[in-house]
């Protein structure tokens, strides 16, 4: 049992990495062989729009044809039991590294047929740990369960089951005094992170173990 995260958060010790992080021991602990991804640490783009996952009988038919960091990483991808991407949430939506590396990794295995198929060669369990400064309140006013549901939806039909784990309200900084933030309360931040991101920590363990329990 292989489990895959990525990290698509420029910070390699906050919140989206310590949720990953606890991902992954959880998965550990029931015998899974783990592997942490960085995004901010390898160059890539964004799909180039080159379509030669789509050309028929072409050589890169169904595998992205651009040569960089995220070649070796899709390799990874399909030799893995189950993958765990995490990212912040910026304006509404995953970090442009994360963004960038959702686009390379899905679109080679959509097929342009009718109905659309995934070339993915087996079905594997994908979880997406999103990290947030707002309120759960205020995520469902400002539409981000729909772009939530998006991403669960097309991560279900190139790679099959998929779920969420949302953090909410999270702590930004270390020392709220240095920085122009005052539409927040420290005390307050201090508090639910103290309180409730551990609840947040137990869930992400559980993701991970149930992973590794279920689909091992």
């Amino acid at each position: 049992m292989k489990v895959m995260a990525v990290n698509g958060s420029p910070r390699k010790r906050w919140n989206t990495a310590t949720l990953i992080g606890k991902a992954l021991k959880g998965a550990a602990s029931k015998g899974a062989e783990t592997e942490l991804i960085h995004l901010y640490d390898l160059k890539f783009t964004g799909c180039t729009s080159c379509f030669a996952c789509k050309i028929r009988g072409g050589k890169s038919y169904g595998r992205c044809a651009v040569k960089d960091d995220l070649r070796p990483i899709f390799k990874k991808i399909e030799a893995v039991d189950a993958l765990i991407l995490g990212s912040p949430i910026y304006f509404g939506n995953v970090s442009g590294e994360m963004r960038s590396f959702m686009e390379r990794l899905l679109f080679p295995y959509f097929t342009y047929t009718d109905p659309p198929q995934s070339l993915f060669p087996k079905k594997i369990p994908t979880g997406f740990i999103y990290t947030m400064n707002v309120t759960e309140e205020q995520m469902k006013e400002w539409g981000y369960q729909q772009f939530f549901d998006n991403n669960q939806r097309l991560l279900q039909m190139v790679f099959g089951a998929s779920e969420s784990l949302c953090s909410f309200d999270t702590y930004q900084f270390k020392d709220y005094s240095k920085v122009v933030a005052d539409r927040f309360d420290p005390e307050k931040k201090t508090r639910r992170h103290q309180e409730v991101f551990p609840k947040d920590c137990e869930k992400a363990l559980a993701l991970g173990m149930r992973f590794a329990q279920i689909y091992g």
